[in-house]
């Protein structure tokens, strides 16, 4: 099983940006705990981060060809703003499950719109890292229903 983990905008700034909303530990932290997972759990992951909408898209595409099983995505702000990666989530067909750190539901009201999660099939919000976790056994256990 082949996944891929992608972060949008600001979260390569975990640990510095906000911490009363998104605590204290670092990116480099969240890496390193979804790698350890994904070898405890037999999936071949890739992590990939970026603050630049259009790499995020390519990077959606690219897991098509490069046959992905499937994919977890924290969009991060483009969660309300990118129609771009919605449509490319649609078009790859890849299964992929939504996480955000914080509730975004208690959040500023622009938040409240979620454009990738319309082509997710389940989102995890509020958990902190946790999230990630949970969105990848639910993801496993998808794929494998599959």
């Amino acid at each position: 099983m082949k996944i891929l983990v992608i972060n949008g905008p600001n979260l390569n700034m975990l640990g510095i940006r906000e911490p009363e909303i998104y605590g204290n530990k670092t990116y480099a932290d969240l890496e390193k705990m979804i790698e350890e997972l994904c070898a405890e759990e037999g999936i071949e992951v890739s992590v990939f981060q970026s603050n630049y909408e259009g790499a995020i898209i390519d990077e959606i595409q690219k897991a098509y060809f490069d046959k992905v099983d499937g994919i977890v995505i924290n969009p991060a702000a483009y969660t309300h703003t990118s129609v771009g990666i919605l449509d490319a989530l649609k078009a790859t067909a890849i299964p992929a499950v939504e996480v955000h750190l914080s509730d975004v539901k208690t959040r500023e009201d622009f938040r409240q719109i979620s454009y990738a999660g319309k082509a997710c099939v389940k989102t995890y919000m509020g958990l902190g890292f946790d999230g990630y976790k949970e969105a990848i056994f639910y993801l496993k256990e998808y794929l494998k229903g599959k």
